[in-house]
């Protein structure tokens, strides 16, 4: 005899939750009486109608599999239930967070939402951490992430292939946030947060920052080259590094996104890209003096300023999207090291030369002309000191090894005066 039972899902839309989603929930039809449980899943609704579609994404095939377990739960409670009722189905129909797959549809859904607010760069930077970790282990759920787990990975990571420990914080960074994101959606319980102090702690590499002394910043400064293609290419080049270099160490992201409104006459005033999205309701804008060489670089290979929201530089196309405007930024990068690195090997430099160099060298000489730790933290635009520390770890070394020098100075220049203080 054929059930007068039926279940399906649907999307309550009447009240947006936090989380800027709907949930799903479970819809159980005996006679003329509907009614329906949530399932603790929530979707927006572009979302589940993608769960009918004819091709499925990974996300959604894996939604659709809690979905069909979910369902199948139910139907076994209706089919115990002689008579039925919903009050007895209630009380034991209590769906609990499924973990099959959503590890990887967490990310995915944290992807998209990058790649919507165009942050390219960091939405492939999460690509490439759960590429990663579904090489280590197919079949990801939250609840495999453990201590041991991520032991694992990394010495597999290391082992096998080859990858520094710089390597390995990069691609976990991305997974602590997921697992943050998680736990706040009450897909899994706090207690298995396998993160942080007497737990897992995420490595970070070794400090190999390096900045050019004032005397190789000089050399590249005067370096002249030919009226060849190549010459003016690394005058180019030059001229971006140096640009860099005197704008506070402004990166060529920056550079690139610069218009001719952040000039209101003899400073450039402008907000880091990198810290856009996270500073929203305090936004600390950078204001760069223009020193002369500047604006003869403005002068020498800017575009013509028709308005003021044309580019300072003609790095982008006007009108251009996210995804071109990346690979514009990257060609421009790419370029300008290339160039850059030929300038140093002409001047027997034997640091690496790049536009990372640059914004380096810019908080090394500041620190060695006086300046302090928080003056530099502003100028660069760092939210946190200790990222400003980390720029001048090296020349911490320089200056402890110059101190510890200082130190034995005595030996030739005070022996005199302390024999005479002796005698008195």
């Amino acid at each position: 005899m054929k059930s007068n039972i039926t279940t399906s899902f649907t999307l309550d839309t009447r009240r947006e939750k936090q989380n800027n989603k709907f949930p799903v929930k479970l819809c159980v039809n005996h006679i003329t009486t509907a009614k329906y449980y949530g399932v603790n899943i929530d979707l927006t609704e572009s979302e589940f109608a993608s769960l009918s579609a004819k091709r499925l994404t990974r996300e959604s095939s894996a939604i659709n599999d809690q979905l069909k377990e979910i369902e199948a739960e139910a139907k076994e409670i209706i089919k115990f239930l002689k008579p039925f009722s919903f009050t007895s189905f209630s009380k034991r129909f209590s769906p609990k967070p499924s973990h099959k797959g959503t590890l990887e549809s967490l990310y995915q859904q944290k992807i998209n939402q990058l790649t919507k607010e165009e942050r390219l760069g960091t939405a492939s930077n999460y690509q490439c951490s759960i590429n990663s970790l579904l090489s280590f282990k197919e079949n990801l759920s939250l609840e495999i992430i453990t201590v041991d787990f991520l032991n694992a990975y990394e010495k597999w990571m290391i082992n096998k292939n080859e990858a520094s420990i710089t390597t390995v914080g990069i691609y976990l960074r991305p997974l602590r946030s997921i697992f943050n994101d998680a736990i706040e959606m009450g897909l899994v319980s706090r207690e298995n947060y396998p993160f942080g102090e007497k737990k897992y702690q995420i490595p970070t590499g070794v400090n190999i920052k390096k900045a050019l002394p004032i005397e190789e910043i000089g050399k590249f400064y005067n370096h002249q080259s030919d009226a060849s293609p190549e010459g003016q290419a690394k005058s180019e080049a030059k001229d971006y590094w140096l640009f860099t270099y005197l704008g506070n160490g402004i990166n060529m992201k920056d550079i690139a996104l610069l218009k001719y409104k952040n000039i209101p006459g003899d400073y450039i005033i402008f907000e880091r890209a990198k810290t856009q999205r996270t500073k929203r309701t305090n936004p600390k804008p950078i204001t760069v003096y223009i020193t002369p060489e500047m604006r003869d670089i403005i002068e020498r290979r800017g575009n013509h300023k028709t308005s003021d929201d044309v580019y300072v530089f003609p790095i982008l196309e006007p009108g251009a999207d996210a995804v071109r405007k990346r690979k514009l930024i990257q060609q421009f990068t790419k370029k300008t090291n290339k160039w850059t690195k030929r300038i140093q090997t002409e001047l027997g430099i034997s640091t690496k030369v790049t536009t990372y160099t640059a914004r380096h060298s810019f908080s090394t000489v500041l620190k060695r002309s006086g300046a302090s730790t928080e003056f530099i933290q502003e100028a660069l635009g760092h939210s946190s000191v200790k990222t400003t520390e980390s720029y001048l770890d090296s020349f911490e070394n320089d200056m402890k090894k110059q101190f510890a020098a200082n130190l034995t100075q005595f030996k030739k220049e005070n022996v005199a005066i302390l024999v005479e203080g002796g005698k008195d």
